[in-house]
């Protein structure tokens, strides 16, 4: 037999009725409806920020604000020196070549590419990104290859 939308039945005991509040004193839910007496909680249209903290002051706002982010501050996409040796020997890769072959992506806050040097390079490479650590830098010149550092687009 198939299971159908005809056929549908839940396990016992998964379901539970709904508790009916304010429906006389002997449901135990009756008078108050379990919300108590009085208080901030028993109000209707009652409304607490998540952040409310009993009246003291909240976290929030007991941070201190300080200094000034600008918009140019954002984070480097890393890919090693290891996952270039895929690209074949004498290729010019730069980010959109590296974004076709999946080691990086562009989107919001990323100010571009930094090659690392883990890994080993055997191919002659001529990488076009925009930062570079001093090991990457030495590996892949080390490999007959050329590093250049150009602007983000």
């Amino acid at each position: 037999m198939s299971l159908t939308l005809s056929n549908l039945s839940n396990t016992p005991g998964a379901r539970h009725r709904p508790i009916r509040v304010g429906r006389g004193r002997s449901s135990g839910k009756g008078k108050t409806s379990g919300k108590g007496h009085k208080g901030q909680m028993s109000r209707t249209g009652h409304k607490r920020k998540p952040t409310f903290e009993g009246g003291q002051m909240r976290l929030v706002r007991r941070m201190p604000k300080r200094g000034f982010t600008g918009g140019r501050h954002g984070r480097f996409i890393p890919v090693n020196v290891g996952a270039l040796d895929r690209f074949p020997d004498g290729a010019v890769v730069n980010v959109d070549a590296l974004c076709e072959a999946r080691l990086a992506h562009r989107g919001p806050g990323v100010r571009g590419v930094k090659v690392l040097g883990t890994g080993k390079l055997a191919k002659k490479l001529t990488v076009q990104v925009q930062a570079f650590s001093a090991s990457a830098r030495a590996r892949i010149e080390a490999s007959g290859g050329i590093c250049e550092a150009v602007p983000f687009k």
